[in-house]
């Protein structure tokens, strides 16, 4: 009875914090055979479950914290054993005893940058506006069309205030009334909920929440799946609900309206990437590619992995900030097959990938042979 007792402890705390699913596991290991991590290593989702189930988890290991949150195993399970709320109780549970393995102890500073300044990065939140110096984008007011939220690494990358400016152009060009928060925005939490840490997710949320409301917010503009995600799908949970839309489905919406004209012509060959949070997650998979389509010259070609089944490229779940080995990218064999296939464009549609697929460019040695690139950007170049 003295082995049973601590045993029925753990088990009673998964189940507090969301995982009390995992009894519904009958062992198929259906998800092991799905998920990405077992192209560049191996790992069980079976048998973390399986752990779960009887109380032995090892919240120390690297395991846990593994899980991109992709979305491919809960599609394949036939228990709804919901994996990802699985391994989010865990991290739940380790982030409660302040337990970081190596690879993710980096999540520390990122909760402090949220908490200190509603990023990240924890970069001052008085320069969170300053990709639009020079563009005239004006403070949100109530009444105007849209917010647009280009969120965190649009606002401090430097890479991805690209998108943001090209976003711009083309919410400019076809005469959308639109406006930004700046300095008033918060990072949207999706993420670092992920990694367990709750405390900071709901800060964020309510004050991200309380700013839309006395602002007068009504419809929100994102470039990212995962701001997508959170605020159509988990800011409900706060009692409030906003009209939600990805930049892909509102480019699709401005062209086959007639409010944004394309003149130009792109000749390139270019394959379209799903982002596991625009298309799995949330089925937005036709959009960007219509609108893709629509550019003329542009020879748009899909992966033999696309749609519903999709590669992750790896940075989901938190893992954005993680160390994750050169070797075991899920993004090299994404872009790799991309090289292969002869595009001279990835296009995407998530912060994320484009960090990603942008690092794994230039691990490969692949800066000539291919750009990577968000599909705004491209928007940008034909109107």
């Amino acid at each position: 009875m003295e082995t049973v007792a601590p045993f029925k402890e753990v088990i009673d705390e998964v189940k507090e914090k969301g995982g009390d699913a995992v009894k519904f596991c009958y062992q198929c290991g259906k998800c092991d055979t799905v998920c990405p991590w077992n192209r560049v290593r191996t790992f069980s989702m079976r048998k973390l479950i399986r752990e779960a189930t009887f109380g032995l988890s090892e919240i120390e290991r690297e395991e846990i914290w593994r899980c991109t949150t992709c979305g491919k195993c809960p599609q394949r399970c036939p228990r709804d054993v919901k994996q990802i709320d699985d391994m989010i109780a865990l991290r739940r549970m380790a982030t409660g005893y302040g337990v970081f393995p190596a690879a993710v102890k980096p999540y520390r500073a990122v909760s402090s940058g949220l908490t200190a300044q509603g990023n990240p990065f924890n970069e001052d939140r008085k320069t969170r506006a300053d990709w639009a110096e020079g563009l005239s984008v004006k403070p949100f007011a109530e009444g105007m069309e849209v917010l647009y939220f280009p969120g965190c690494y649009l606002s401090y990358d430097p890479r991805l205030k690209k998108v943001a400016q090209a976003t711009v152009k083309v919410l400019k060009k076809a005469g959308v009334e639109f406006g930004i928060l700046g300095t008033k925005e918060n990072c949207c939490g999706e993420s670092i909920r992920k990694t367990g840490n709750e405390d900071v997710f709901r800060k964020l949320a309510k004050e991200n929440i309380k700013t839309f409301i006395d602002n007068g917010v009504k419809k929100i503009l994102v470039s990212s799946p995962h701001c997508y995600h959170t605020f159509k799908n988990e800011y409900p949970e706060f009692k409030v609900h906003f009209e939600i839309v990805h930049i892909s489905q509102f480019l699709f919406e401005l062209i086959n309206e007639g409010r944004l004209k394309i003149t130009g012509e792109y000749g390139k060959k270019v394959m379209y990437h799903d982002p596991c949070y625009l298309g799995r997650h949330n089925g937005i998979y036709d959009e960007p590619r219509e609108t893709l389509k629509k550019i003329p010259g542009l020879e748009l070609n899909e992966f033999a992995e696309s749609r519903e089944e999709a590669l992750c490229c790896g940075m989901g779940g938190g893992r954005i900030w993680a160390e994750t080995p050169k070797s075991e990218r899920f993004s090299n064999i994404r872009l790799e097959e991309a090289v292969v296939a002869g595009a001279r464009e990835l296009v995407t549609a998530c912060p994320y990938c484009i960090t990603n697929f942008e690092d794994s460019r230039a691990v490969l040695n692949y800066s000539e042979e291919i750009e990577v690139k968000d599909i705004t950007e491209i928007l940008a170049e034909v109107i």
